[in-house]
């Protein structure tokens, strides 16, 4: 005597479950890369603002050496 046949029904929910799992992991890997990527531009925004800020005092430390050694900034394009 042969077995019943499954459930075609079924085999088709148990493939769909399937591929929602695998749907549900690949949506978890991609937040976890995304959080991941939002935490890097933020470092990379602090690294840019302490450039700036170097660049800042670098920029006063020039204007006071011009001023005591009585330097004026060359005035471009005039002759």
């Amino acid at each position: 005597m042969s077995e019943e046949p499954e459930n075609i029904m079924l085999v088709y929910l148990r493939r769909l479950d399937a591929k929602m799992d695998a749907m549900a992991e690949t949506l978890l890997d991609h937040g976890r890369r995304l959080s991941s990527l939002e935490l890097q531009v933020g470092n990379l925004h602090v690294d840019f603002a302490g450039q700036s800020a170097r660049l800042d005092r670098m920029d006063q430390r020039l204007d006071r050496i011009e001023k005591r050694l009585d330097l004026l900034p060359a005035q471009i394009g005039v002759e």
